[in-house]
């Protein structure tokens, strides 16, 4: 009985043993668990509430990066802007501030160039960088694209000091010439010689104040708003009597031709001003005795037809660097030339803005003492999208409009007016 009692107290003494030891073991392996590890701080951050919804309203680009510089959440935009590769920040100078702040705490800015991805050119995205603490352990960036703020801050500078000189030029003229005629107020023949210097300066003022005018009412103003439909062959008649007087004292031939039943969609006016633009170029860099063809055609193209609109010259023609630049405000080929012909070097931008504002364009072929073809394309008017319905299997690539027209026959024969 005595050795049975005590076989009976050592088991219930080893069961209690390992019920408490048992007990340890899942009490320790609890608070294992809940105890934050290394890997967890690192990998696993919690963005503060609202953060998230916020930045995806954001229109500058978003990153947000832990105490071990990976990225926790960034945006579309960053990768877009190439920020983020391989979940970090792949700009060092925006890293070294994001490190800088989460130092000290404080909040930074800076401005910076940064090389433009996917394109072998030269040219850069300008963009404005913050970096501010989110929290203890988290830093936010916050990048804004500044190249195209920048790129119209240029293009507004360049234009006043452009007009700047432009209006000089003639002002300064006509401030000469009435001194001149004072001066010679007893000489009939150079006070006659003088006023009709006069009248030159004064014209070319008038036509650049009236261009600029034009440019800032195409560049405003909303053609579509009292658009209606346009004859062609109208607007080409229009162009033609309006350089009628300049190519009869050249002895330049105008030729007009494949314009009947053709209209496009837009504003008169706009229109008229754009091809009368085109022609009247046309005839000032021609020689003498040489052939101006203005012609016009339908293309077949996604979304509707096109009608195309060719205005071609024999004249001195336009060199690839200058290919590039004609339809910059107040850029000439040739200076000279264009003050001889009183040019104001704001007609071609004139009419690449009518283009663009009526969803078309202007293109230009141009080979060097062989001439030129500028070409206006402008939507059908009319049923365009009813076209589109019925030829849904159109070729996107065959019906696209050639970019290159040959100037000597883009289109058939032409009729010679009178």
């Amino acid at each position: 009985m005595d050795v049975n009692a005590a076989v009976a107290a050592a088991a219930a003494i080893a069961g209690v043993l390992t019920g408490v030891i048992a007990m340890l073991a899942f009490r320790w392996s609890e608070r294992e668990q809940k105890r934050p590890t290394r890997t967890s701080l690192h990998t696993d951050p919690v963005l503060p509430p609202g953060v998230d919804t916020v930045l995806s309203v954001l229109r500058s680009s978003a990153v947000v990066l832990d105490e071990g510089d990976s990225v926790v959440k960034a945006s579309s935009a960053a990768y877009a802007l190439g920020l983020v590769r391989g979940g970090k920040l792949a700009i060092e100078p925006m890293l070294q501030m994001a490190r800088d702040t989460r130092r000290d705490g404080e909040i930074r800015q800076v401005e910076l160039d940064l090389p433009r991805r996917g394109t072998g050119r030269g040219e850069a995205l300008a963009v404005s960088a913050r970096v501010a603490p989110l929290g203890s352990r988290l830093v936010l960036l916050l990048v804004e694209d500044l190249t195209e703020a920048r790129r119209i801050e240029a293009v507004r500078r360049d234009f006043v000091a452009n007009v700047s000189h432009e209006l000089k030029t003639p002002v300064g003229a006509l401030s000469l010439l009435s001194e001149a005629v004072m001066g010679a107020s007893d000489d009939p023949e150079a006070v006659e010689r003088f006023a009709g210097r006069m009248q030159i300066e004064a014209t070319r003022l008038t036509n650049l104040v009236q261009e600029l005018i034009d440019l800032s009412r195409v560049q405003n103003d909303d053609p579509l708003e009292d658009a209606e439909p346009v004859r062609v062959d109208e607007l080409v008649a229009e162009a033609i009597d309006r350089c009628r007087h300049q190519a009869g004292t050249k002895q330049i031939t105008m030729a007009a031709g494949g314009t009947a039943d053709l209209h496009v969609w837009g504003n008169r006016g706009q229109l008229a001003a754009a091809l009368g633009n085109l022609v009247e170029n046309a005839v000032n860099y021609s020689p003498a005795r040489t052939r101006v063809g203005i012609a016009a055609r339908r293309v077949s193209a996604p979304g509707g037809d096109l009608i195309e609109v060719a205005v071609t010259d024999q004249g001195i023609g336009i060199s690839e660097k200058d290919k590039e630049r004609i339809f910059e405000r107040f850029y000439r080929v040739d200076p000279a030339r264009s003050r001889h012909t009183g040019g104001t070097g704001l007609g071609l931008a004139i009419v690449k803005h009518v283009a663009a504002s009526h969803g078309g364009e202007v293109t230009v072929w141009s080979s060097e003492g062989q001439g030129s073809t500028f070409t206006l394309r402008l939507p059908e008017a009319g049923a365009a999208r009813d076209r589109a319905s019925q030829h849904p299997d159109l070729d996107a690539e065959d019906g696209q409009p050639t970019t290159e027209t040959s100037p000597y026959e883009p289109f058939p024969a032409p009729e010679v007016l009178p």
